[in-house]
């Protein structure tokens, strides 16, 4: 008994259950299974996701190394012999580190319309996007596939109250929009920012709850009474980072040439967080930490 697919309703309609992908042809007439060679395979050009996670790609790409590609990727013929990416790129980036010449796929008949919605209904099934990426992934299936929110909805298999959440997060100002990419606050605190009236306020909320790790429901209380007509009044004592330490987060900042946060809550606990860019970029890093304890 194949296993109930748990991607949703609209990608389940558009690509066969992955348990019996190795285990039988395919039938449907504007779908053919083949090998393809990297080289012949140009990226979608529709697709939404701008960020691939290098680590996790590596490991993905070691799976593929081990026991090979489970889900074939999904692409389009076009004229000259080439094949045009709908949906996998991960699985295609992962395979060319994995030292891969050919990949399974599915080879698809579909208008450049279809090929986006497609491409933007199976990426907003993915657990690791950010809030802003599936809010705008959602809008675009709206105004460039011609689709409603209750069609949408039907698409993508969740309700049209968890869309419409994720669409007013493109209200926001660019920079909580960011902040919420970056994740300096969480999809909670983004829906509470949504409600402020005052885009000074807003912003003032945004800022405290980047820096002192507030919770949703302190959010909230602040929406409630910036909505009021009462000042934001930022905590002077345990609240908000004191000048102290806006000066210690620049000097670690520029001793590992990193932009470093630091966010403390309103009982004085809180944490340092180093980012880094790559392998190499954490190793080195992890050197500057070695020297400080020689």
């Amino acid at each position: 008994m194949a296993k109930k697919s748990a991607l949703g309703r609209g990608l389940g309609a558009l690509i066969d259950d992955r348990d019996e992908f190795q285990t039988r042809p395919s039938h449907k007439d504007n779908e053919l299974s083949n090998e393809i060679e990297l080289s012949k395979i140009e990226v979608n050009p529709f697709q939404p996701r701008t960020k691939f996670n290098e680590e996790s790609l590596n490991e993905l790409a070691q799976s593929i190394k081990e026991i090979g590609i489970v889900q074939p990727i999904t692409v389009r013929k076009l004229n000259n012999n080439s094949f045009q990416l709908i949906a996998g790129e991960r699985r295609l980036r992962a395979a060319k580190i994995a030292g891969l010449t050919k990949i399974p796929a599915y080879v698809r008949l579909a208008e450049d319309d279809k090929m986006l919605e497609m491409a933007l209904v199976e990426n907003v099934q993915r657990e690791d996007l950010d809030s802003m990426e599936v809010a705008i992934s959602y809008q675009r299936l709206i105004d460039e596939c011609d689709l409603t929110q209750e069609s949408l909805s039907d698409r993508v298999g969740k309700k049209r109250s968890t869309i419409s959440n994720y669409l007013r997060l493109l209200k926001l100002p660019a920079e909580i929009q960011k902040g919420i990419r970056e994740k300096q606050i969480l999809m909670g605190h983004a829906r509470a920012l949504v409600n402020v009236n005052n885009r000074e306020y807003q912003l003032s909320i945004f800022k405290m709850a980047a820096t002192q790790d507030l919770s949703v429901r302190k959010i909230e209380e602040m929406v409630r009474e910036a909505n009021s007509g009462k000042p934001i009044k930022e905590k002077t004592s345990t609240g908000r980072l004191a000048e102290e330490y806006e000066s210690l987060k620049d000097h670690l900042s520029k001793y590992f040439d990193s932009k470093i946060d630091l966010k403390r809550n309103d009982k004085g606990k809180g944490k340092i967080i180093i980012p880094f860019k790559s392998d190499d970029d954490l190793e080195r890093i992890l050197a500057v930490l070695d020297q400080m304890k020689s």
